[in-house]
């Protein structure tokens, strides 16, 4: 039994011995390169021209987005109406002329120029003119004054006034009292002149 057995032992000796042998060749090469694809890193160079190129965010597209420039300064405000102070309004028209009152006991203008045409006379295109008797106007200080062509009426606030324009106007006037009657305008004849100052005279 013991004879029989020697041989399967010497077999088992020589397979270990090439184990061991074939072990120490692998352990004696080189571990082999990792597979795959290799990268190299770019060389350096000397140039003085080159620089480095920093990486930008990227936009969704894919496209760099240039830097957001600053927006303008917004323009100050104008002042407010309060801060400016309450603004004049002008007067849309001028305000009425004042003219004085003519004194009590004499005629109007009109009630004599009704008279003269009561009594017959010529009193054609007769108009309200005592506007003119202001500052405006011929600044003759009447109270009232309307012209026709056959004589123009005046009435003045005193028989002094009144006066003074009838001497400025001598021979183309008559007065009596407050009123003036003037005929530098007018197509009286002088003859007619008379009728006039009567009924002018006639009035109370």
């Amino acid at each position: 039994m013991t004879v029989r057995s020697l041989p399967a032992v010497g077999v088992l000796l020589v397979a270990v011995a090439l184990a061991a042998g074939c072990g120490s060749r692998d352990a004696d090469q080189p571990n082999a390169a990792p597979s795959g694809p290799s990268v190299s890193a770019p060389a350096a160079t000397g140039s003085p021209n080159a620089s480095i190129t920093l990486a930008t965010p990227a936009t969704a597209g894919g496209v760099a987005s240039p830097p957001a420039s600053p927006s303008p300064p917004s323009p100050p405000a104008p002042p407010s109406a309060e801060a400016q102070g309450p603004t004049q309004r002008r007067p849309a028209s001028p305000p009425p002329v004042v003219l004085p009152q003519r004194p009590a006991g004499a005629p109007g203008a009109k009630q004599v120029v009704d008279a003269f045409k009561a009594a017959g006379l010529k009193v054609p295109h007769p108009k309200d003119r005592s506007v003119d008797c202001g500052p405006d106007g011929l600044g003759l200080g009447c109270s009232e004054l309307i012209a026709t062509d056959a004589v123009t009426v005046y009435v003045f606030p005193d028989e002094i006034s009144a006066g003074d324009i009838a001497e400025t106007w001598s021979g183309q006037s008559y007065r009596r009292g407050a009123v003036v009657l003037n005929y530098l305008e007018a197509k009286t004849p002088a003859a007619e002149r008379a009728r006039y100052e009567r009924v002018l005279n006639a009035l109370r």
